[in-house]
């Protein structure tokens, strides 16, 4: 028992230094808080100048926020405050409430809502989600789009279309019992051996002990209430990384075309699935600047 908890001690403090470090990477200076929500504490890392639009950063599973380091690098807090969110239950900082766990769609969406509120925006939001996170994104602005100025959703998964199997097969492994090495060895196979930055790639690795919490999974999220006919809504931008292995972006790219037809849809040539926000910053930031 004493062995276990000393071993747990230094798996949290091997993770927490992984996170320094990559958080360390940023340009400039950053301001981590740690907002109170129904669900939990929220750990939100912030720059940019105080007072500018507000741009919230929601990672994929298990990215953590540090994943949007390069598009900070990139310029994206030139014009934006920043707000990089640790997601509730995924590996990071984020701590969830003992007595209240996420469990549906409706607790993911409160849970924003509450993390929203707690940044105190100053003027409207642009959304931006990656992967699940854009999945999160998503069902927010379609169940709140009054409280959103911009919904820019990075390769979303599970919003129109779903994952091909082979990815599922291929990633069962890690997801069952993850370990450095199926970390390492499944997202040098998914982004087709891009160079990711090494400081983030080892947060990824250290993210294997991280306590496993089951995540929110669903129906897609019904967006018809943002297209232009219906009168209202953020504006939309989706952009596709074609090299994905997670689903087929051309054929996801038509669906998004098909359901909201005013939003600006785009495939993105090179890039594969997990290394977007990694490796595509440049042209993430140049299209936010839009």
């Amino acid at each position: 028992m004493v062995q276990a908890s000393q071993r747990d001690i230094r798996r949290a403090s091997s993770f927490r230094a992984a996170y320094d470090a990559a958080l360390g990477r940023w340009p400039g200076p950053v301001e981590s808080v740690d907002l109170p929500t129904p669900y939990g504490v929220t750990r939100v890392n912030r720059c940019g100048p105080v007072g500018a639009p507000p741009l919230v950063l929601l990672p994929g599973g298990g990215a953590t926020a540090t994943v949007w380091g390069a598009c900070v690098a990139a310029g994206a807090a030139r014009a934006h405050r920043v707000h990089a969110v640790d997601l509730v239950g995924d590996p990071g900082l984020s701590v969830p409430a003992p007595d209240r766990a996420i469990r549906s769609v409706g607790d993911l969406v409160g849970w924003l809502d509450a993390v929203l509120d707690g940044l105190g925006p100053h003027g409207p939001v642009t959304l931006v989600g990656h992967s699940y996170g854009a999945w999160i994104a998503a069902h927010h602005a379609a169940l709140r789009p009054d409280r959103l100025g911009r919904l820019v959703l990075l390769d979303p998964t599970q919003v129109f279309a779903g994952l091909r199997p082979a990815y599922v097969l291929r990633a069962l492994p890690m997801l069952a019992r993850p370990t450095p090495e199926r970390i390492r060895s499944f997202l040098a196979w998914e982004t087709r051996g891009a160079a990711l930055d090494p400081a983030w790639l080892r947060l990824q690795e250290e993210g294997a002990g991280f306590p496993a919490v089951r995540p929110v999974t669903g129906p897609r999220p019904d967006l018809a209430g943002l297209a232009p006919a219906s009168g209202g809504g953020p504006r939309v931008d989706v952009l596709f990384a074609g090299l994905a292995r997670c689903h087929d972006s051309g054929r996801a790219a038509r669906a998004a075309r098909e359901v909201l037809p005013g939003a600006h849809v785009d495939v993105l040539p090179g890039v594969a699935h997990h290394a977007l926000p990694l490796t595509a910053a440049e042209e993430i930031v140049r299209r936010l600047a839009r």
